[in-house]
């Protein structure tokens, strides 16, 4: 099973543009796509949902997108929403209805998941993007 890494991508996008906004006079999906390690068309899709959830400001034929909000205002939860379309925890539907495990697992674990991303989601809650600015910072200069 793939795993995701949009909220990933997300962040340091996030974080790219907010740590070279001063010092950039153009920051373009190329430029953006370089440090992720990606193809400037995922950089675009995912600049769009961020725009659509208002975190980000971009402008067509402008390569000068800016954060919408401070980043201590910006939560790892916040950018999540705005990226992530298939929740964080799946259950497998396909399992043997003949089986009585196969038959009840897909019934049980949905109330499991629901605690566990009830509590994922608090925590993404609590860190915001300014934290993880803060910490890139300190390895970039130490």
């Amino acid at each position: 099973m793939k795993q995701s890494h949009k909220l990933s991508d997300a962040l340091h996008i996030l974080s790219y543009i907010a740590l070279n906004q001063e010092e950039m006079t153009k920051i373009s999906s190329q430029t953006i796509a370089d440090s992720v390690g990606t193809n400037p068309g995922l950089v675009r899709r995912l600049m769009s949902n961020l725009s659509k959830a208002g975190l980000l400001i971009t402008k067509v034929g402008a390569a000068k997108p800016q954060l919408a909000k401070a980043p201590k205002d910006i939560s790892f939860y916040d950018v999540f929403e705005a990226v992530e379309t298939d929740g964080l925890l799946k259950v497998d539907e396909s399992t043997n209805p003949d089986c009585p495990i196969g038959s009840n697992v897909p019934k049980v674990l949905p109330s499991f998941y629901q605690r566990v991303a009830k509590a994922a989601y608090d925590e993404m809650r609590a860190i915001s993007l300014q934290d993880m600015m803060d910490e890139i910072l300190a390895n970039i200069g130490g």
